[in-house]
């Protein structure tokens, strides 16, 4: 694993896919940035960093023989491998928003953009961008997100963090390909965010309805089982979790 470090930029992803477009980048190289000024989120959110508190970095990793149909399986592993760097570094209640936020306490803690690059029927590599907050104690107007410090009281090193969670999410994609899609699926319902609780959600025409998170399906779709006990499954655009 090696680690490009740098300044100010627009987004690690963006900076990496560049260097995807024009030369032959190494397998698990990590850049990193102390301050990302159009940081992304899913569906083209802001992601938010302060300079020297936050965690901004782009993991590089190529497959073999990774069918594009395994997709999801590749987001819950790297939100896994996310997950238990965070349980090394012994923070609290953390657990994982459908796709693939990270919260503790039920506060956002880091989120996930996964761009990956398609050749034929097969995924030939991923870009896995990581904003994590670390030592944050105030978020002007996002009123749900947290931070390392917040959520234990301690300041952490920035490039420990780093360290840690790169090597965890590597670890856990080097197996990826003999992995049982079960298997780990049955590991991401154990730390799934409210899964088997009553929440609100937003659906389709700004309607509020309650429901019950009761998983994923293979392709990745939210699975809810309403008041009417009908299970219904949700793509990305078609459910908000309102909490």
């Amino acid at each position: 694993m090696n680690i490009i470090k740098l300044n100010a930029i627009d987004s690690t992803n963006s900076y990496l896919k560049q260097m995807v477009a024009n030369t032959q980048v190494e397998d698990e190289l990590v850049v990193t940035a102390t301050h990302q000024e159009k940081g992304r989120g899913q569906h083209g959110a802001v992601w938010q960093s302060q300079v020297g508190k936050s965690l901004a970095c782009s993991l590089f990793k190529r497959f073999e023989k990774l069918f594009v149909s395994e997709q999801f399986l590749l987001n819950m592993v790297v939100s896994l491998g996310v997950l238990d760097a965070l349980q090394q570094l012994d923070i609290p209640k953390v657990t994982i928003k459908w796709p693939n936020d990270i919260m503790s306490h039920g506060q956002k803690l880091a989120g996930i953009l996964i761009e990956n690059q398609i050749k034929g029927n097969y995924i030939d590599s991923s870009i896995l961008g990581i904003g994590l907050n670390v030592n944050e104690t105030s978020f002007a107007e996002l009123p749900q997100a947290t931070s390392l410090r917040l959520a234990t009281g301690n300041n952490f090193s920035v490039e420990e963090v780093l360290q840690r969670v790169a090597k965890s999410v590597f670890e856990k994609l080097t197996t990826i390909q003999v992995s049982d899609f079960d298997a780990v699926r049955e590991k991401y319902h154990s730390h799934l965010f409210r899964k088997d609780e009553i929440s609100v959600f937003e659906i389709p025409q700004n309607k509020r309805k309650n429901g019950i998170i009761k998983g994923v399906s293979r392709q990745g779709k939210l699975l809810v089982a309403h008041e009417d006990d009908i299970l219904t499954e949700y793509g990305l655009k078609e459910i908000k979790l309102l909490f």
